[in-house]
């Protein structure tokens, strides 16, 4: 008998108990409090408490009425039953806040990645729509230059463009490509450059072989390249050597541009962007701002980048 009375006893309390976990599991999995309502944590648990412990004594009265020593029992047993069931929930209910909190901190975190990635998404788009009118005024200006003086040359410009152009357009800037396939778009943008300079344009490109299998983010060498005719064309008539050398540094991608300057001469206008552009995109893709070097030896302007080859 008292087996059977301890066993009733126990599964009445326990699923009155868990009845109420698990009703302060669903209100503050959709409901917060906040710094004001932290009374919530107190009363809630004790409202609960009392009509659990409530339940629980009249359930056992009406099944052992016959048994008044059992009655006077739970009698007594109340203030102990509501100050743990209390404390029990009490707790229950920090725990649920808690958790509740982490979990809206994860949902607050991960919505700001996201907008992170948007507007880092978004700004790779804006530098590459700069890149193609910055390439396609200096071009378009050239052809201008060549329509009386040489209309053939002007001619064959517009259809090199018109080629360079259409497999930018299709070029995907969150893809990345091997270098080979890179180096064969450049040669088209060299087609136009030769064009517009002549013969006082000379392009060396030493790639190791090892390295045209490696990837590299799409149009990422076009800017740089541009800036170095620039500079190495801008205040001479002579005949001007540029060169690409790309190699594998451990697990990096590096690519040395070099051209000739004159120290003496101030840059040409817009010189700038090409370098800004690909160290800010540079940034976005990997959060780091060494990647991309700069430097001056006598008359040699040098720009190294180093593209971490992700696996």
């Amino acid at each position: 008998m008292e087996t059977s009375v301890a066993l009733l006893d126990a599964i009445i309390f326990g699923g009155l108990f868990q009845l109420g976990v698990m009703l302060l599991d669903r209100i503050f999995t959709f409901y917060l409090p906040k710094s004001g309502s932290i009374w919530l944590l107190l009363i809630l648990p004790l409202i609960l408490s009392v009509v659990g412990v409530v339940i629980h004594y009249f359930s056992l009265e009406l099944f052992f009425d016959e048994h008044p020593g059992y009655v006077d029992f739970l009698a007594n047993a109340i203030p102990i039953r509501m100050a743990v069931y209390w404390i029990s929930l009490t707790l229950v209910t920090l725990i649920a806040i808690v958790v509740g909190k982490l979990e809206q901190q994860e949902i607050i975190q991960d919505r700001e990645i996201m907008m992170q990635e948007l507007s880092k998404e978004v700004e790779l788009t804006q530098l590459r729509q700069q890149l193609q009118p910055h390439f396609l005024f200096n071009s378009l200006n050239s052809i201008n230059a060549l329509v009386v003086s040489q209309p053939d040359k002007a001619r064959e410009m517009v259809l090199q463009l018109s080629d360079f152009l259409r497999g930018t357009i299709r070029k995907d800037h969150q893809k990345w490509v091997p270098l080979a396939e890179e180096l064969n778009y450049l040669k088209l943008y060299l087609d136009i450059e030769k064009v517009r300079f002549g013969h006082r344009l000379e392009v060396d490109l030493d790639v190791a072989e090892e390295v045209e299998v490696f990837k590299i983010p799409q149009l990422l060498i076009q800017p740089l390249l541009e800036n170095a005719i620039k500079h190495g064309l801008y205040g001479t008539t002579e005949q001007v050597k540029i060169s690409l050398k790309a190699n594998r540094v451990n697990n990096y991608l590096e690519l040395i541009l070099e051209n000739p300057f004159d120290p003496n001469h101030s840059s040409p206008k817009g010189t700038g962007f090409g370098l800004s552009s690909v160290e800010r995109r540079l940034f976005l893709l990997f959060g780091r701002k060494d990647l991309l070097q700069t430097g001056a030896e006598g008359a040699l302007f040098r720009v190294s980048i180093k593209i971490p080859q992700l696996k």
